[in-house]
């Protein structure tokens, strides 16, 4: 069956009954990008610890850029693959240098989101999902990012067709799952494949979506039974 935008909102009810709403908050368009390319094949708390790190030797954006490579590596070496994830930082932020005579992504504001993600998927280690990421929590348009967590969930609920790829899955969710809803189906999908809809051994039997799963459809009930 093709994924219905019905099915979003009734996953999106659902999810924010269990998780609670997700106002916007707007965040730094450089920072989270950064972030971002560090949070790339690691967890969250490696990032949050290589960010940390990166911010305490450079305490701006223009000495990272103007840094040594190997400073800037060792800096996030917490995040592993450092000597990948530094000279893409670094040459992301002299790219935005280039572009606007200082470091700033504000300028992306006031373009279109198409316009705004093809600027963005130009620069060195940036693909679908980094700039969904920057377009959508940094700068409040529709962009709807998905990772490991957002993908899992929303191939088990039937939002996507079976075997979709994660680049695959950004174009067919914006598609189905309504603009105004992004931010807030985004996060509380992340929050359920945390708590509940593991990788392995999920938590069906605790999990409020059962009833519109088709995992738990052709796996979950069969392991009941």
């Amino acid at each position: 069956m093709e994924p219905k935008t019905e099915d979003a909102l009734h996953a999106h009810r659902m999810l924010r009954e269990e998780y609670g709403d997700r106002p916007w908050h707007p965040r730094d368009p450089v920072t989270s990008l950064v972030s971002t390319i560090i949070s790339q094949n690691t967890n969250d708390t490696n990032r949050d610890h290589a960010m940390e790190r990166l911010q305490e030797r450079f305490p701006t954006w223009e000495e990272v850029r103007d840094a040594p490579e190997a400073a800037v590596v060792d800096a996030i070496r917490p995040a592993g693959l450092g000597p990948t994830k530094a000279p893409r930082i670094q040459g992301a932020l002299r790219r935005i240098t280039e572009k606007e005579n200082e470091i700033s992504l504000d300028f992306l504001r006031d373009v279109t989101t198409e316009e705004a993600r093809d600027w963005l998927t130009d620069l060195p280690g940036v693909g679908p999902k980094t700039a969904a990421i920057v377009l959508c929590f940094a700068l409040g348009k529709p962009a709807f990012p998905v990772d490991t967590h957002v993908h899992r969930v929303s191939g088990r609920l039937g939002l996507i067709p079976e075997g979709t790829s994660r680049e695959k899955a950004h174009d067919i969710l914006e598609d189905v799952v309504p603009e105004e809803i992004y931010y807030p189906f985004h996060l509380n999908l992340i929050a359920h494949g945390r708590a509940i809809c593991h990788s392995r051994n999920p938590e069906c039997e605790r999990c409020v979506m059962r009833g519109r799963c088709n995992y738990y459809a052709s796996v979950g009930q069969k392991d009941d039974g």
